[in-house]
């Protein structure tokens, strides 16, 4: 860790003493924070979760938010919650570059897995059937693990009818769709999704693999003028997650409802999910995007070299002591023929 982010990481436990106290006898407060501002759909979900929380606790517990990312960074809050930045925070594994290898990998095992509650069957087969999962979130409580619908690709100003159509084009990918798109002749590149609008507009990038709802959450209406309809799976991940040192903190009854809660936020990222996507191709017609589909050709081809690579990606990790393809097997199994998934015996 370098001396700024330490610098930032003992401001931020000095503020949360501060911030944190319990000013009202019997009351907790917990300070959530996330990267992203009160009207994302994230946080519509985020503020579904808090007020389930202060209601089921009968007020016992208290969550105060911290929005677009004055608390937590997007891409240290793992290292920030651990060290008491915040209680509870948004975040994202899945573009941490060290200390998560098995669970940034496996977010591109989820193909075939189509909707959320498929992503999250799977996601906790595999985490079932290896520790790995447990050793890398290790210092954290999950709170929820969260997937979402199908991205499709998102352009400036070129449209995308087939694969070929991305060869030399910089687009903003999840991580591990990196390879993919570099063996299609892309040139892929990772970065925090608070930063594509600026790079879309400025022309850094010609695009980015995205749903659509970020055509409103995102505001890409506004710098991007297509969108390919190609299926790309979307892997799950643990999103939510509390400092474990806090969790020991509280009571047997307040450990208690933020279980409970792990179902309601789940639920409510889902749902929100799902309205962004509503809203998002309503801001792409208002925008004049042109919103164009795949040819089922296409798409196989994608399909198949999404598999491929997934399957190197994860006999990969075995140089880090690590072995993904067991995971990779297990997710494999448990995505049944009839689209059910269900883990296999052992796991």
């Amino acid at each position: 860790m370098s001396r700024l982010t330490l610098l930032v990481c003992l401001a931020g436990v000095l503020l949360l003493t501060a911030c944190s106290r319990t000013t009202t006898p019997g009351v907790t407060e917990l300070v959530y924070a996330t990267p992203y501002s009160p009207n994302h759909p994230f946080s519509r979900a985020d503020k579904e979760w808090m007020d389930f929380v202060e209601r089921r606790s009968g007020g016992a517990l208290r969550i105060r938010a911290s929005w677009s990312g004055t608390l937590l960074s997007a891409d240290h809050s793992m290292i920030e919650l651990r060290h008491g930045v915040a209680d509870i925070g948004l975040i994202t594994p899945i573009y941490v570059k060290g200390g998560v290898h098995l669970i940034r990998t496996q977010s591109g095992f989820y193909s075939g897995a189509d909707t959320v509650p498929k992503q999250l069957a799977l996601y906790r087969c595999m985490a079932a059937a290896s520790p790995q999962y447990a050793q890398e979130l290790q210092g954290l409580h999950v709170l929820a693990v969260q997937g979402g619908v199908l991205p499709g690709v998102i352009t400036r100003t070129k449209p995308i009818a087939t694969l070929d159509d991305l060869r030399g084009l910089r687009l903003r990918a999840p991580t591990e769709l990196l390879s993919v798109l570099q063996n299609l002749g892309a040139d892929p590149v990772s970065m925090p999704m608070g930063e594509v609008y600026s790079a879309l507009a400025k022309g850094v990038i010609d695009g980015v693999v995205a749903p659509v709802d970020t055509f409103k959450s995102m505001h890409f209406a506004e710098v991007a003028g297509y969108y390919t309809a190609l299926a790309v799976p979307r892997g799950a991940y643990p999103a939510r997650a509390m400092s474990q040192r806090r969790w020991l903190l509280l009571t047997d009854a307040q450990r208690a409802v933020l279980d409970e809660g792990v179902a309601v936020w789940e639920t409510a990222l889902a749902r929100q999910a799902q309205r962004g996507q509503e809203d998002g191709f309503k801001a792409a017609q208002d925008g004049h995007v042109v919103m164009a589909p795949i040819e089922a050709t296409q798409q196989q081809r994608f399909d198949q070299l999404y598999l491929r690579d997934a399957r190197r990606n994860a006999e990969g990790l075995q140089r880090f002591g690590i072995d993904g393809l067991a995971v990779f097997e297990v997710a494999r199994a448990s995505l049944q023929a009839d689209g059910t998934v269900t883990c296999p015996r052992g796991s």
